[in-house]
């Protein structure tokens, strides 16, 4: 799979992708609130046709091999947590030097926009997990960093092993996925039960679901599914999937919406100051993490 590791110029296009897809709240004030309600029909656009070609590449290399098997594979290689032991604070500068250089918005670093979202949601009077969610929610990206293929880290996650919603982002190109002759992963169902929740369902293998394992033990559930499910587009942004939901996904489900305006939409050229806004962090990370997690 030589030709998979790299479809993108940095991972940050496909953020600019979904930035587009899912136009901003009217103000990210508008908590529990994922788009806006007031936006025409004739204000929407074909976004898939209107994507770098690089993007409709790095969607077909994920379609294409996101399988049901691999997701299994990519579980017990990683979720045995034996790579590394690292404090918060190491991660966030390991994360760091994954350089990406593309991003239009902004030149600043992975921990410069992981500050940036946390900070507003903290001046908007969230929660101390709520800020502290927004301060490690893209942490599982070192995946790449271990060697990963960009399509195996980032962009919208969907469940394997049933049927693919229309809504899923580029649907067309899950025809190359060998999952589609399998006639048992293509009903609406497939593995799984109505009703059964979330939890019992696997979805696509990337830095989500990687960091919440490795968090899984310490933070509040509101904050968990923030980190496990704030790409799950297709669920908290069109509404699909809820078959398999149970009443603690619907109930939790409206903090994973309350997250994803600030995940999108908080950069800005004002670099954060590391030193001064380090002894809280410094605080609220001893709150709720042991000095080293298993990674």
């Amino acid at each position: 799979m030589n030709d998979s590791n790299r479809p993108l110029a940095g991972l940050e296009e496909v953020e600019e992708f979904l930035k587009d897809r899912y136009p901003e709240p009217a103000t990210v004030e508008s908590t529990f609130k994922a788009t806006n309600p007031n936006k025409r029909k004739e204000e929407f656009r074909n976004y898939e046709a209107n994507a770098r070609p690089s993007v409709r590449e790095f969607y077909r290399l994920n379609h294409r091999y996101q399988t049901y098997d691999f997701v299994q594979t990519k579980r017990k290689e990683y979720l045995g947590l034996n790579r590394k032991q690292m404090s918060v604070w190491e991660a966030l500068e390991f994360l760091n030097t994954l350089v990406d250089d593309s991003d239009p918005d902004t030149d600043m670093s992975q921990l410069d926009h992981l500050l940036q979202t946390a900070e507003q949601i903290r001046h908007d009077g969230h929660p101390r997990w709520f800020i502290l969610a927004g301060l490690i929610h893209d942490l599982g990206k070192i995946l790449c960093l271990y060697g990963e293929p960009q399509w195996a880290v980032v962009g919208d996650t969907f469940p394997v092993g049933c049927a693919w919603s229309e809504k899923v982002v580029f649907h067309p190109f899950f025809a190359d996925n060998p999952d589609s002759k399998e006639s048992h992963y293509q009903t609406r169902l497939g593995v799984y039960q109505e009703g059964k929740g979330l939890d019992s369902v696997s979805m696509s293998w990337g830095h989500d679901e990687y960091l919440y394992n490795v968090v899984k033990d310490y933070l509040p559930p509101e904050a968990l599914y923030m980190i496990r499910y704030h790409s799950f587009y297709p669920c908290h942004r069109d509404g699909e999937y809820g078959y398999f939901m149970n009443q603690q996904d619907r109930d939790l489900f409206k903090w994973v919406q309350a997250f994803n305006p600030y995940d999108l939409y908080t950069k800005s050229h004002k670099k954060p100051n590391l030193a001064e806004l380090r002894p809280f962090y410094d605080e609220l990370i001893r709150e709720y993490f042991p000095a080293q997690l298993r990674w």
